[in-house]
């Protein structure tokens, strides 16, 4: 995970919210952007989502921290 920093999952978050324009995105789509082996990173993508005060994660409509939730979530601007 070579050059995986906070500033880059987070680029890469903002960036997957911008093309979403209104819409939520699963954070593995952040992972798979930033490497192949993407699932060990998902936590650092809750993570560095819990941060963003631009970005909101929610589950099944309801807005959740990232960081406690259980189960799938998605990432939307705020």
């Amino acid at each position: 995970m070579d050059g995986l920093t906070d500033a880059r999952i987070a680029a890469v978050i903002r960036t997957l919210a911008d093309q979403r324009a209104g819409r939520s995105f699963c954070p593995s789509e952040a992972a798979r952007a930033l490497t192949d082996d993407w699932r060990p990173v998902m936590p650092d993508v809750r993570r560095v989502a819990a941060g963003l005060a631009d970005i909101k994660a929610t589950q099944k409509g309801q807005e959740v921290d990232p960081l406690t939730a259980r189960g799938p979530i998605r990432l939307a601007r705020r």
